[in-house]
């Protein structure tokens, strides 16, 4: 059974930086779809990014587009989501989450729906 565990949380002032990991157990092959979604105070979950590992395409949610990098390391069996630039709306609980089976469209991969391994998030916190 595959198991996800976040970290690398905290509390960040606006502009600054944090790096995400997610730490991936169990049978971790035939995973498709790679990413992070968050939910923040009040708000629905949302995709962050997502990395399909069938050619390694990455997609962003346009409200993080240019501040997240998502990538991957096969060595430790780890996501990663590198944070600058952030803001305080970047709060909230951030989850990484997998899908193992393929999409036709890949940028499907963003919604939650589609997801069905979760991780128990980690929270971020922006405020000066």
């Amino acid at each position: 059974q595959v198991q996800l565990k976040e970290s690398g949380g905290g509390s960040v002032q606006p502009g600054g930086s944090l790096r995400l990991s997610c730490l991936g157990s169990g049978y971790t092959a035939n995973t498709y779809c790679l990413g992070w979604f968050r939910e923040g105070p009040e708000k629905e979950r949302e995709g962050v990014a997502i990395l399909y590992t069938e050619g390694s395409t990455t997609y962003y949610a346009d409200s993080v587009k240019g501040r997240f990098t998502i990538s991957r390391d096969n060595a430790k069996n780890t996501l990663d989501l590198q944070m600058n630039a952030l803001k305080p709306e970047d709060t909230a609980t951030y989850y990484c989450a997998t899908r193992r089976a393929p999409l036709y469209y890949v940028s499907d991969c963003l919604q939650t729906l589609y997801m069905d391994v979760w991780g128990q998030g980690t929270l971020v916190t922006v405020s000066s």
